[in-house]
């Protein structure tokens, strides 16, 4: 679990009140409101590669992000490993068990350096019973997760490596997915195949006839996805080939 780290508590309040007025699922609510989730928001920083939360942990916080990306994975008994979801900034993540009260589903590790805000479940839930327009808010939110978790279903069942790896691409695109400033997606191979369910030699194979057709451009630790019509053609038909 990280630590809190706090500075200056009047800096600190309004840099929480900044980043908590501008997130998605925060920023419709009463200023009052907003100043009572900012006195239990706890600011922390988590390097790449530590363990937010892991799967079968008690749900007691619920996350917002800052700055940084969040691994949301599952692995099997033999060592694979499964990415369910990247957490960029302005999102949340841990609200499924926050709400329903059982274990972690799956487990959060900073991809990169994050910074995040860890609100306690005792004091979360009290306020989002006060707050309906916030309580629809996760209803919408949880409906977006199941029609995300029902799109990979779908792509691992029904298309090809091609169809599943240009949806992959398309997804994290449209989801804004990148380092900042650049268009780049900042997600490794490795990383695309334990999202698409593929090895990444297959993987490589594949991203490298699509850069000889100039549909994306390979660098060290990251994918430019350069022609999303081409890749939008291939995932909608779900056929393809190197």
């Amino acid at each position: 679990m990280p630590q809190d780290k706090t500075g200056d508590p009047r800096q600190s309040a309004a840099n929480k009140l900044s980043v908590l007025r501008k997130h998605p699922i925060f920023a419709d609510l009463e200023p009052d409101a907003l100043d009572q989730l900012c006195r239990y928001a706890k600011h922390t920083t988590v390097k790449r590669g530590a363990t937010i939360a892991a799967k079968g942990d008690p749900g007691n916080n619920l996350f917002a992000v800052i700055s940084g990306t969040v691994k949301i994975s599952s692995s099997s008994p033999d060592g694979r490993n499964a990415i369910l979801n990247l957490i960029g900034p302005g999102e949340i993540f841990g609200e499924i068990a926050v709400l329903d009260g059982a274990p972690r589903s799956a487990d959060a590790t900073a991809n990169t350096n994050c910074e995040l805000y860890i609100i306690d479940r005792r004091d979360f839930l009290p306020f989002v019973k006060s707050q309906p327009a916030l309580a629809m808010k996760f209803i919408e939110l949880l409906c977006a997760r199941l029609r995300w978790t029902s799109q990979q279903v779908e792509q691992v069942i029904l298309q090809n490596l091609p169809g599943r790896l240009a949806s992959a691409l398309l997804g994290l695109t449209e989801e804004r997915k990148f380092d900042s400033g650049s268009g780049t997606l900042a997600i490794t191979q490795q990383e695309i195949s334990e999202m698409v369910g593929m090895t990444r030699e297959s993987i490589n194979k594949q991203l490298r006839a699509w850069a000889g057709r100039n549909w994306v451009r390979l660098e060290h630790g990251a994918i430019v996805v350069l022609d999303t019509d081409a890749l939008r053609e291939l995932a909608e038909s779900g056929l393809g080939g190197e």
